[in-house]
């Protein structure tokens, strides 16, 4: 299998002097930490000089050159995470599932049973046997077109909530199953 790698992030935290308690020198610069655009990767890494970045804001990281990140210094975990990054993830990974709806509603229009007794609809929070059922007839008849659609449609809360919600549950590790995480 390919090696994917993320080519654009949003910025959760930015530490002007790098990480609290950091010995002086060590991969000196400010330090970054985002995540990633298309398999919410969590990263941190080093912000060119004289770049001052804020949550929020969409930088490269992909592997050509890069106009405000120095270097990627890796993979972190969610309790890697500074305060203020885990303040601001849910609203950032909402912008993002809001900013690729349709490829989340194409999710809603071809999943598929995981088990023969769970299906990964089921795993997203707020979605029991009765959403389901509901997603799945009306995918029969014709696929969504948005959420708004799908809402509509299965007569269910806020898709966008509810992804954002299962996709912070998988950064944080409380879930076996990955719908739209890579795995540590």
């Amino acid at each position: 299998m390919e090696k994917r790698y993320e080519e654009y992030a949003y910025v959760l935290d930015y530490l002007l002097h790098g990480r609290p308690g950091a010995r002086p020198g060590y991969r000196a610069g400010a330090l970054v930490q985002v995540v990633g655009e298309e398999y919410f990767t969590l990263l941190e890494a080093i912000a060119n000089e004289g770049v001052f970045l804020k949550s929020y804001d969409r930088v490269y990281v992909g592997k050509d050159a890069r106009d405000k990140i120095t270097y990627i210094i890796g993979r972190i975990g969610y309790d890697e995470l500074t305060t203020n990054a885990k303040m601001e993830l849910a609203a950032i990974v909402e912008k993002i599932v809001l900013n690729r709806e349709r490829w989340f509603v194409n999710f809603f229009n071809s999943a598929q049973a995981i088990t023969p007794r769970m299906h990964a609809l089921e795993l997203i929070p707020g979605i029991g046997k009765k959403y389901m059922w509901q997603i799945l007839d009306e995918r029969e008849k014709r696929p969504f077109k948005s959420f708004e659609d799908l809402q509509q449609r299965a007569n269910m809360p806020n898709p966008a909530k509810l992804i954002t919600k299962r996709i912070l549950e998988e950064l944080a590790g409380e879930s076996k199953y990955r719908l739209f995480t890579r795995a540590p």
